[in-house]
Order: C-alpha cells, then structure tokens, then sequence
C-alpha cells in the first residue's frame, strides 16, 4: 500500500495527512525542447568540478560541491572550519554582536533589523533570539515558497505568533512557475528563483523601511564547504554574491533566454515583481549604509540546538517521520517541492539531501562518520515519488518532459554517472 504524503496538515498536528489543492493553471504553449537546453546549462559551476571524484576523510561531503576545498591530508573546508570554530574566542564574538545591536538598536516605534525568514528552525530561530535574547526588533521577511506545506504554514504562523512582525511576499505566481521551469531547464534548479528571491527581497524591503541591517543565520560556505575567503569577516562580500548565490548568472540573462526561447511572454518580463529576483542598485544600499551580517560569525551555529529553541519557544513542529532522500524530520519542510531541489543536486553533483544532513551532524558530533556513510549510501539516491505528481503540476511538464532534463544533466556529468542496462547509477559512492 502507497504512503501517503509527509505533510502535516495545518489545521491539526495530529490529523491525517493531506495536501493543500492548489490553483494551478496551464503556463505552457507549444513544446519546447527541455533536454536540448539543459545541455547548454547556465550554471557556471557544472565546468568546475574536478572529473576525479573523492570524498571527506571525515564527513561524507565530497569534492563535488562547488567550490569546496581540501586539506593535504583529504578533510574539507567545513570539517577544518568546525575545528577553527573551537580557538574562536566566542565571548569576545558575542561582545561584537553586543556593541553591533546597541549600534542599530532602536526604541522609537521602528523596526532595527530585517531577517530573512521561512519560518524554519534556523531562520526563526534567530528572530526570537534577536527580539527575546538581544532586544532587538526583528522585521521578520519571508519569501512564499514554490507551494507551501500545510507544517510549513503552521511553522511559520506558529513563529509570528510568538510576537513576531512578519512581511510575507508572494510574488507573481505564474511568473514563478514559469521562472521555476526555466531554472530547472537553464540552472539544473527549479528553486533558482525562490534563491534569488530569499536572498534580495530583503534589501529591497530593507531600502523602503529605513532598516539598517540585515541579519542572515549561517555562513554556508563556511558552514557546509565552500570559499573559505571570509573567514574572517562577518559577511560576504556583494561582489561575491552572484558566485555565491546566482550560479555565476544573472536574472536578466535568465529573462533574456526565457523571452527568446518560448519560456516566457513580453508580457512576463515586464512583470513588476521581476525587480524583487536581483538585489537593488549595489551603490543605492551602500549609499543608504546597509549592512548585512552572519549570526553564525558571532555565534556557534548548530542546526540541531536551533530546531530544539524553535520548538521549546514557539512550537515548531518536525515531520512525524523522515522526509524523502534523507533521514531527518525537521529541515527544509516548508515546501512541497523541496524534495526536487536535493533531488538535482544529486543529479548534477552526485551528493544529495542525505549527505548534506549528514555531513552537518557529524561535523556537530551528532554521529559518526561510519553511521553517516550508512545514511546517505541508505536514502540519498532515493527518488521523492510522493512528491512528483504535485512537482510536475507545478512546473507544467510531462513526466517525459522532466525525464529529458534529468538525463541531460546526467549526460554532462559522465564522471558522476554511468547508464547501465537503461538504467543510470552512481559512477562513486561514500566508503
């Protein structure tokens, strides 16, 4: 018997399990040839991969991820970054963070500071700390997902209902959908829009409000491997943002592709909401003294110790079991197509959503490396069919038409993958 879907409803923490019926009209005219395009990707990171796969001493990350680094002795950025973390002067960081709220601190009526906000543990985590703990007066901006989960709703009312602002925006939906297929189609990513959107949108609203900082939760690439270059700096650079966060590409580039190949009418990149997918003009947020930081500079970040403050103080709620191609409960279950964006991370860098929770926890001491390898060699190649029928909804596409990106993917990545028999297999996997 079929399972069903790993959606708590929003309505009942108990309930059976169900989805939300979304509106979701046809977006697509004519046929076009996906696969075809998916072979010139715009990703820029797809070129960088070293063709000679190898994987973490001490963790289950491999050299696939872009732009990771490794120590003469095979362990990752991230793995040697967990061990700097600990000659990290932490109280003197935290007296830094102290002297930077009482610099944009206010006790006017006015929000002091903008975050970033799913309503996920991390992220709203660090909103009821910088009210609760810092005194702060978080302004708390969230970018809707692709389509939302009935426990990603009630999270993320659950955490405004603690006493938390919240700016909830939701863009154009059909432009979206089509900026989802094409992210999918040019970037190997259907979440590239909501990327973009989740990181900008929040200098934009910070532009029209007057707020000065912006506090993001961790540092992924020094978190989770990655440019190891500002380590010792408390943000990253805006300069390096489209390396970072963009896939060396820019929305225009997108839009200007999408226009001339069918993906997108003239009409859709006139779309006002269009402005919300690039950051403001660099020179406007300088001029206007915005400054964006990293909490995970001035504190140690652990993923688990965020998800057991979200839920002792305002109710977070994890999946009463794991989630599709991993073995966790509580990361990334806001959106119904979350599944899709771990899914072609695997295709395009042959690590998926197992690996990623893996290599964080026994990074934290969480597990073992040997119980890590298990993990991800159990879940991280498992296909999320629960979820297909509602992903291909969304982006409009027959089952073949998705098939035909999945494989052109895989035929760009020859040292990831091998077919054998009709059937595509991992080249190397984690020992």
């Amino acid at each position: 018997m079929e399972e069903k879907l790993d959606i708590r409803p929003a309505d009942s923490a108990v309930a059976e399990y169900r989805e939300y019926k979304y509106f979701l009209p046809k977006i697509t005219e004519g046929k076009i040839p996906y696969g075809k395009h998916a072979l010139n990707s715009f990703d820029g990171q797809l070129p960088l991969r070293p063709k000679e796969i190898f994987y973490c001493k001490k963790c289950v990350i491999s050299n696939q991820r872009p732009r990771i680094t490794f120590d003469q002795n095979g362990v990752c950025g991230a793995c040697n970054y967990t061990e700097y973390k600990k000659t990290i002067d932490w109280k003197k960081r935290k007296g830094e963070f102290d002297k930077l709220c009482d610099q944009y601190r206010r006790n006017d009526g006015r929000w002091d500071v903008i975050v970033p906000t799913s309503g996920g543990k991390d992220s709203g985590s660090l909103a009821h700390r910088l009210k609760y703990v810092h005194g702060m007066h978080p302004l708390c901006v969230t970018w809707s997902p692709m389509m939302y989960a009935n426990i990603g709703m009630q999270n993320l009312q659950n955490m405004i209902s603690s006493g938390l602002d919240s700016h909830l925006c939701s863009p154009n939906r059909v432009l979206q959908r089509k900026l989802s297929k094409l992210g999918l189609v040019m970037t190997g990513n259907h979440h590239d829009p909501f990327g973009r959107g989740i990181m900008c949108y929040a200098f934009h609203v910070a532009l029209k409000e007057g707020i000065k900082l912006v506090m993001f939760g961790e540092n992924a690439e020094l978190e989770y491997g990655g440019d190891l270059k500002n380590r010792e700096v408390p943000y990253n650079p805006f300069e390096d943002w489209e390396k970072y966060y963009f896939k060396h590409t820019t929305h225009q580039k997108i839009l200007k592709f999408g226009y001339e190949n069918g993906y997108l009418s003239e009409s859709d990149i006139k779309e006002p909401s269009n402005k919300w997918y690039a950051l403001p003009p660099i020179e406007e947020v300088k001029k206007a003294e915005i400054a964006a930081r990293w909490y995970s500079w001035y504190f140690s970040w652990i993923p688990q110790e965020n998800y057991y403050y979200a839920a002792e103080n305002y109710g977070f709620q994890a999946m009463p079991r794991r989630t599709e191609s991993t073995y966790s409960k509580y990361a990334s279950i806001d959106d119904l197509t979350d599944p899709w964006h771990y899914y072609m991370m695997l295709v395009k860098f042959g690590i998926g959503r197992a690996t990623s929770d893996a290599a964080h926890e026994i990074r934290d001491g969480h597990l073992t490396r040997e119980e890590g390898v298990a993990l991800v060699r159990r879940f991280d190649s498992e296909f999320p069919n629960k979820t297909l029928k509602v992903f291909l909804e969304y982006l409009d596409m027959t089952e073949e038409e998705f098939f035909s990106v999945i494989d052109a993917y895989r035929a760009i990545s020859p040292h990831i993958w091998e077919k054998a028999n009709g059937e595509w297999r991992l080249k190397k996997q984690v020992s």
